[in-house]
């Protein structure tokens, strides 16, 4: 009996081992005592020593974040855990049992220090994420979809091998069996097959970023993206609520992003004044001498002076009837003073179009659009400086004899009884 003890071959020939007691359960005891030990020993070394070497190293070579990062998810600790499954699995055999229950055991451990250590895999991806989302580059690029692709093969690998180690199989045999399941596979792992193409298009050709502005109004998304995970896309809109996209609709979906329009340093003003069309006629000469008094018509309206009178020089006789002249218009005269405002503006671009037109007009009035850039891009500025632009075209108008189309209102109709 006592020659075929697992515990004495494994501690050998020592006093401790001349001395063992032929109780069984004193033998149990004393093994479960020993397996005890070698747990807390391992442990202790894994968790003190070896995780506060590695700290010490990370931090002496200026990479501290890491080490606060790995400590924050839990990688030390997981490792900790796992060493002490690995050792109870390579010395579960000082336990007198017999050898059917010893070999299940010991795959019983071997499996909990696998969960272990990919659990340390896992967390040490997921520190690697968090280091990265503090650093610049993550603005623009984001990892996490890439990550998060790494922790479901991290996670299938550990499946595999904990199912092929309770059944005592090779992991092979269960790969080549997932063969004829692949397309069951495909199935299942859909979403995440068109995630993970879209992620590396998209990042690819750098078609979106984490804080860029996107509208998509299928998805009732309109504003900025915060997220960018494998599945999905999240986007936080105006009113603060957020939008869950999935990633593999931003691909094969349209959607508008105004990144550019950022990076352009020029945000678009497009706006139209309706003027109403009984107000339009031809100016005066009194009314163009008392025009010049304004700055930025002075120069517009000695060019047309000159114009006219070279005309009028080509016309002969004909120029004496007023019919046959060509006049100015408030309207023109309008527009030529919205440029010239414009141009002068200093809040908008001077080298980006640029323009004050006259639309079709319709039955609410003639359209003038005004087409140009300002140079902040912010919403707040950017409202600022169109309203300001508009403020002063619309208090312009009455000193050109004009008038913006207002539809009558209730009260007007009161007023003329």
């Amino acid at each position: 009996m006592q020659e075929n003890n697992p515990l004495l071959q494994w501690m050998g020939q020592n006093w401790i081992s001349n001395n063992m007691p032929d109780a069984l359960w004193a033998q149990v005891a004393l093994g479960l005592l020993v397996l005890s030990a070698l747990v807390v020993v391992t442990g202790w070394v894994m968790a003190r020593v070896l995780a506060t070497i590695t700290r010490r190293m990370l931090s002496a070579i200026g990479h501290d974040d890491w080490s606060k990062a790995l400590s924050r998810r839990r990688v030390f600790r997981n490792l900790s855990y796992a060493v002490p499954m690995f050792v109870l699995m390579g010395n579960i055999g000082v336990l007198p049992v017999d050898e059917k229950y010893g070999g299940i055991l010991a795959r019983v451990f071997l499996c909990a220090g696998m969960i272990f250590f990919f659990m340390a895999l896992n967390g040490m991806l997921t520190a690697w994420q968090d280091i990265y989302a503090s650093s610049a580059r993550a603005q623009t690029r984001s990892i996490k979809g890439y990550l998060e692709l790494a922790k479901i093969i991290v996670w299938a690998v550990c499946v595999v091998l904990i199912i092929s180690i309770l059944v005592n199989r090779s992991p092979l045999l269960m790969l080549s069996g997932l063969g004829a399941l692949s397309a069951v596979l495909l199935l299942v792992f859909k979403d995440t097959l068109l995630s993970l193409v879209a992620s590396t298009q998209m990042t690819s050709n750098d078609m979106l970023r984490i804080g860029d502005w996107i509208e998509m109004p299928q998805a009732g998304a309109d504003g900025f993206v915060i997220d960018m995970a494998l599945h999905t896309v999240k986007v936080q809109n105006w009113d603060k609520t957020v939008t869950t996209i999935p990633t593999y609709k931003l691909f094969s979906e349209s959607y508008r992003n105004w990144r550019y329009m950022f990076e352009s340093g020029g945000r678009r003003i497009k706006r139209t004044l309706r003027i109403d069309a009984s107000t339009v006629r031809f100016l005066r000469e009194d009314e163009i001498l008392d025009l010049q008094r304004f700055a930025l018509l002075k120069d517009y309206l000695n060019e047309k002076r000159e114009e006219l009178e070279a005309s009028y020089r080509a016309m002969g006789t004909l120029a004496d009837m007023h019919v046959n002249r060509r006049r100015l218009t408030n309207l023109g005269t309008f527009r030529a003073y919205g440029l010239a405002y414009l141009r002068q503006h200093p809040e908008v671009r001077q080298d980006m179009t640029m323009l004050v037109r006259m639309m079709e007009p319709e039955s609410q009035g003639i359209p003038v659009e005004v087409y140009c850039f300002a140079n902040k891009t912010a919403w707040t500025e950017y409202e600022r400086i169109q309203g300001n632009i508009f403020d002063h075209l619309v208090a312009i108008l009455p000193e050109m004899s004009l008038r913006l189309y207002q539809a009558p209102a209730g009260s007007d109709f009161a007023n003329m009884r």
